[in-house]
């Protein structure tokens, strides 16, 4: 199966899971997670049409924007460290790991410097797992009080991550949460916007998140292909 059957496939699962609940498809952006991918990948994933490419590691990902970043919006998926804050301002449209005050800090150093705003997602640990980053659902409106006192990053939703499961509905209650979190952060107006995404869903649960209101699926293996993937699926 190619790219394009492959785009074709997941654009069939994405209009049913919007049929079953009610959402229209235009509210669902696609992400191709193009980390551990060749560039002939990263290639065909923007000549598809497909406009939005995530990357999760900085060396790599610099390589990859250096050569295709005319094209394409530029997502940041992974952890990101502060000493690499200077290798994704001003280069990525988005970060969605927003996570910590340091980092939050460096980000807004940085976007000074080169005056820029920096979308940001705070992204949530809703699962609690340890092997996962973000910070936990108690500590989310303290941290989104200080973010909103950043003038450089305009938080644009939230992020997260749900355990894998080889049931996609034992992932519900992840991707249910972070919805409700993102609506009483909107509830105690913390920031003078409203905050509208959910960066959520990945390749084995999807269905499942758009159900629960994702606007953002991160997608890896179930779009670029196994063959195409070198390391971890997304």
């Amino acid at each position: 199966m190619n790219l394009q059957d492959r785009l074709s496939m997941v654009e069939h699962h994405i209009r049913e899971a919007c049929g079953r609940c009610g959402r229209s498809e235009e509210e669902i952006q696609i992400i191709a997670v193009t980390k551990y991918t060749t560039m002939k990948t990263v290639e065909q994933v923007l000549s598809s049409g497909i406009g939005h490419v995530g990357e999760s590691r900085t060396q790599e990902a610099h390589s990859k924007w250096e050569t295709f970043h005319p094209r394409g919006t530029w997502h940041f998926i992974g952890h990101l460290q502060t000493n690499k804050v200077k290798d994704v301002i001003g280069k990525f449209d988005y970060i969605h790991s927003l996570d910590r005050l340091s980092l939050m800090k460096e980000i807004e150093k940085k976007a000074t410097d080169l005056n820029v705003v920096v979308n940001c997602f705070i992204q949530v640990n809703v699962s609690g797992e340890e092997s996962k980053q973000g910070l936990s659902p108690e500590a989310l409106f303290t941290f989104a009080q200080e973010v909103s006192q950043m003038k450089q990053i305009r938080v644009v939703g939230l992020m997260t991550m749900a355990p894998y499961e080889l049931n996609a509905e034992a992932t519900r209650p992840v991707f249910r949460e972070l919805k409700r979190l993102r609506d009483e952060l909107n509830a105690r107006d913390i920031f003078s916007y409203p905050v509208k995404h959910l960066s959520m869903g990945m390749s084995n649960d999807f269905e499942v998140a758009i159900e629960e209101g994702a606007t953002w699926l991160r997608l890896g293996s179930v779009l670029v292909g196994k063959e195409s993937i070198q390391g971890k699926e997304a």
